[in-house]
Formats: C-alpha cells, sequence, structure tokens
C-alpha cells in the first residue's frame, strides 16, 4: 500500500469483493472516501489508507428504510434516535426516512426542523424525517421543499394527524408539491368492524378488524385522488393481494411498498406470536403474503421497508385490544432478505433494487441507493454466508426483542460505512463495535426529475 497524504480524506480500498451494481453483480475493487465513491475497478497499486480483502463477500449500496417511528422526541422509553441509528448501522441501513407522529407531532416546519436538529446530534446514520399533514396544515405543506415528502394518515391514526374528510384530502393533493405517502385504512370501515367485535379479547380479530376491504376503500380513494390530481403518491405497506391490482393502472404517479411482517407473518401466525405481530394494517393471509411477494417480482410493487414501530415488551404483553400495534424490524430487514437470496427465492440484484435503488428513485434521494462514480460513500459489506440467530436479548433497539426472535438466517452485513466512514464492524467473534464518532447526515432531495417512472439512471451525485 502506498503511503497516503496527510492532507485527504481516509481513503477506503475494498478489494476483490463481489459488487452489486444497478445492472450486474461483478468482481471489483471499489475506493472511496467522504468525498464518495472515487473509483470502481481502482489498480492495486492506489494509494489507500485502509485497505480490506473481501473475496467471497458481497458489496452492497447501504439499505434506505422510507418507513420508520423512531419514538424521538416523546416517547423514548420505546426507542430513540440513538439506539434506532445504532440498529439501523448493524442491519445495514445507512439512511432512514422517519415518520412524523411523534410528540409533538412533526406538523410543522418547526417541529420538523427540531427533529433533524436532534439526529445530527445523536444518529449514527443518514436521516430525513417527513411532514405530517393535517386537515388544516396546508400552508406548512407547502413551504416544506427541502424534505422527503408528506405523510397522511387515512386511518390508524388520532388527533390532528387523521385526515380522513374528503375536503381536505382534495386541498393537500391539490395544492401541494412534494410527494405523498399514507397510511391506507378506512377509518369508517375499522370502527365497523370494531364494533362488530368489540369486547373481544382475541388479537386475531385484529385482523377482522382491519380487513381486506378497509385497505383497499382507502388504497382506492388515495390512488383516485394522486391520478386526478397528477400527484406523486407512494402506498406505505400494501397488505393484501386485492390492492395490486389497483397498483400498474395508476403509473407513473403512484408507487409502492411492501413491508418484512406483511411478507413473512400470516394469521396462522397469531397463535405462536400473538400480539407480538400486531401491526397496522394487520397480517393477513398465507395467499397474501404469496400475493405480495409476486408483486416485487413482478413490478407492481417497488420498496421493501420496515414500519420499525417498536413498544417495550410490557406493552405488547397486555391483552389484547389494550396492546398496542407495532414492532420493531431495521437492524433485521436486510439479514431476513439476504437468508431469501440463500435460500433461492430472492436474488441479490432483486434485493438491492428493492432495498437501496428503488427508495433512492421514489424518493429523489441525490447520491444514494446505488454503488457507481460520484454516488456517496453509504456501503455494507455481507458475509452471504455467516449464520445467525436473531435473540431477544442481543438486538440494539432500546425495546430489545424481535419478533423472529430465535429464527437463524444466512447472511450477515459485517460492515457498514455512512459516508465513507465506518461505523459498524462485526468481528468473526460475533461481537459488535460502532464508532460512537460518527454522524449522518440529512441527504439532498431532488423532486423535479418526476421520481421512481422517470428516472431510471438514478438520481446523480448529491
Amino acid at each position: 500500500m502506498n503511503s497516503p497524504s496527510s492532507s485527504r480524506p481516509h481513503r477506503t480500498l475494498v478489494r476483490g469483493a463481489n459488487v452489486v451494481f444497478p445492472d450486474s453483480t461483478r468482481q471489483a475493487d471499489v475506493l472511496f472516501s467522504p468525498a464518495g465513491i472515487l473509483d470502481i475497478d481502482a489498480s492495486r497499486t492506489t494509494a489507500a489508507d485502509s485497505v480490506i480483502e473481501a473475496a467471497g463477500r458481497w458489496l452492497i449500496p447501504g439499505v434506505i428504510d422510507d418507513q420508520v417511528h423512531f419514538r424521538e422526541p416523546g416517547l423514548t422509553h420505546k426507542e430513540d434516535l440513538a439506539s434506532a441509528s445504532h440498529a439501523c448501522a448493524a442491519g445495514g441501513v445507512t439512511t432512514f426516512l422517519e415518520m412524523p407522529n411523534t410528540r409533538p407531532p412533526a406538523i410543522t416546519i418547526e417541529a420538523v426542523r427540531d427533529k433533524e436538529r436532534l439526529a445530527s446530534e445523536k444518529s449514527l446514520v443518514n436521516f430525513g424525517f417527513y411532514i405530517g399533514a393535517t386537515p388544516n396544515n396546508v400552508g406548512e405543506l407547502r413551504a416544506s421543499t427541502d424534505l422527503p415528502g408528506i405523510k397522511i394518515f387515512i386511518g390508524s391514526s388520532t388527533g390532528d394527524l387523521l385526515v380522513d374528510e374528503q375536503e381536505a384530502l382534495e386541498r393537500i393533493f391539490a395544492e401541494t408539491s412534494l410527494p405523498i405517502c399514507a397510511h391506507c385504512e378506512d377509518e369508517s370501515t375499522v370502527r365497523a368492524n370494531a364494533a362488530r367485535f368489540a369486547g373481544t379479547t382475541d388479537v386475531a380479530d385484529h385482523s377482522r378488524i382491519r380487513d381486506v376491504t378497509a385497505a383497499v376503500i382507502a388504497t382506492r380513494r388515495s390512488i383516485d385522488l394522486a391520478v386526478r390530481h397528477r400527484h406523486r403518491f407512494h402506498v406505505l405497506h400494501v397488505s393484501t393481494g386485492d390492492e395490486i391490482p389497483l397498483l400498474a393502472p395508476a403509473r407513473p404517479w403512484v408507487t409502492a411498498e411492501v413491508c418484512h411482517h406483511h411478507l413473512f407473518f400470516n394469521v396462522d401466525d397469531y397463535a405462536r406470536l400473538g400480539t407480538r405481530i400486531q401491526m397496522n394494517p394487520s397480517i393477513k393471509s398465507a395467499a397474501d403474503n404469496a400475493a405480495l411477494r409476486q408483486a416485487l417480482l413482478d413490478g407492481s410493487i417497488q420498496v421493501i421497508a420496515t414500519d420499525h414501530a417498536p413498544h417495550t415488551l410490557a406493552e405488547k404483553a397486555l391483552p389484547y385490544p389494550q396492546s398496542p400495534s407495532g414492532l420493531p424490524a431495521v437492524e433485521n430487514s436486510l439479514p431476513l432478505l439476504l437468508n431469501e437470496v440463500a435460500q433461492g427465492r430472492f436474488t441479490i440484484e432483486q434485493v438491492v433494487q428493492w432495498m437501496c435503488d428503488a427508495p433512492a428513485r421514489v424518493w429523489g434521494i441525490c447520491g444514494k441507493g446505488r454503488i457507481a462514480l460520484g454516488y456517496d460513500a453509504d456501503l455494507v459489506l455481507v458475509d452471504p454466508e455467516r449464520v445467525r440467530t436473531i435473540r431477544d436479548e442481543e438486538q440494539f433497539t432500546k425495546s430489545r426483542w424481535s419478533p423472529w426472535h430465535g429464527e437463524s438466517l444466512t447472511g450477515w452485513p459485517i460492515t457498514t460505512w455512512v459516508g465513507g466512514r465506518r461505523v459498524f464492524t462485526r468481528a468473526a467473534d460475533d461481537s459488535a463495535v460502532f464508532d460512537e464518532s460518527v454522524r449522518g447526515d440529512k441527504p439532498r432531495f431532488d423532486h423535479s426529475r418526476g421520481g421512481y417512472w422517470n428516472t431510471p439512471d438514478g438520481i446523480g451525485p448529491s
């Protein structure tokens, strides 16, 4: 290794890895620094401060999780930005986009700026924050031009964040320019179903209360708004096969995502896992699992995200319906999909497309989501053969549990870099090391290129 100049940023060379590019996977030597990805096929004599011999490993872009609830401010006994970002780094998630239903809710630009300041002080990984829609804050939504997007709770919320009146929805879609995403469950259907099941203590009834009809009505309603107003819209956590036929006819205005719990769990799992898998939207049937997987494969759904929404185990152990909906997932989200690759059900290229490149294009995140010259050096080195078992007591999320407790997975991230700086390493003895000095940044969002369908070549370097 040549002697590097002391005046330049720390340069890292990952040599001999199988590098996952947008259109292929091949062996390459990747040179990067905090300035970005500097070379894809670096010379053996290239000057570097750190050289990592990575034969047999995969080098992939950092995962972008576009739907998380990290609970700060207001509910930090469940999670906070520091604990959640440690979980992200351990799981290969280098950028998160966080939802507005904190306490207080992020429904003003000032409230979003407060969260950005907290994250700049505490988060090991990159961060963005949605602004929440209310029936009365269109002015704030119009002025929020440097954020990833607007979040609407069409169902499953309380107070100002619930927006289900048609007039308010029409105004939001007509008078704002940021991309919109929504929680799609029809509130009137959920309330009517809840009345029918009043007095139940069976958590399996959660999926009867928040049923397929509730999801389909709200998704159809939202898609109609997006298409009529020609406004980019992202359907969060699609949970049913019946929603899928609504998606393709709405292109290019509509994209969609699926979450791990809707891919991996179904109503048959309530007997085993109980309230651990109580979610909004609810877990559905095995047939829905299969339909959602097929929708990823055929491109009807573009993104996989977690909807990481932790509660303490004591809270989850409350009898239904006092038990809250939500589960933690960020640190296991990539390994769950790597295990699918190991089992031959998905390819590594597909996983990188769904978890890295697609969310960058949906939300206009500049310089992220792929390995290319000039892109940010948010990178993950994966050992595709490492086998680990998920255990509650080993989780980095503050809630310290996982619905996948006890499951052994093949394929794990072993090194994560954020902005060219190594933030996490998992050693051969399975010990985990974090660089507590690393802090993520707020990405730059460019919404001018029209979203996923109009950016086939990526957003490009920032």
